[in-house]
């Protein structure tokens, strides 16, 4: 289950996000990508930055300011020949993002 918090993004920030990004459009409001959590850092993702392998996400904590910051792809993939990989960045201390449709498929069988 996603976190449930949500963060606006302030505009001097989705006004840096467009200069670094091919994207013509950056939300205004992100919801934190990481597993359900209450504390600790958010993490929202704004846009893939246009590097290989890299996006830029807006990162905060509680009710401090967000900042924007580039961070590499999660490289690990699901188990099996056609594993689904993880949507979040590398390094994340969480669950990856298809842990989540594996555990919801080993409930029903």
């Amino acid at each position: 289950m996603r976190c449930a918090h949500w963060r606006r993004v302030p505009l001097d920030l989705a006004g840096e996000a467009l200069g670094k990004s091919a994207a013509k459009y950056i939300d205004r409001a992100v919801q934190c990508q990481l597993a359900s959590h209450n504390e600790g850092e958010h993490f929202g993702l704004l846009t893939d930055d246009g590097a290989y392998g890299t996006a830029l996400w807006l990162r905060w904590y509680g009710t401090d300011e967000a900042e924007l910051v580039v961070l590499s792809d999660c490289p690990v993939v699901a188990p099996g020949p056609d594993g689904e990989g993880c949507c979040l960045f590398a390094g994340h201390a969480q669950q990856h993002t298809w842990e989540d449709a594996l555990a919801e498929a080993s409930c029903t069988n």
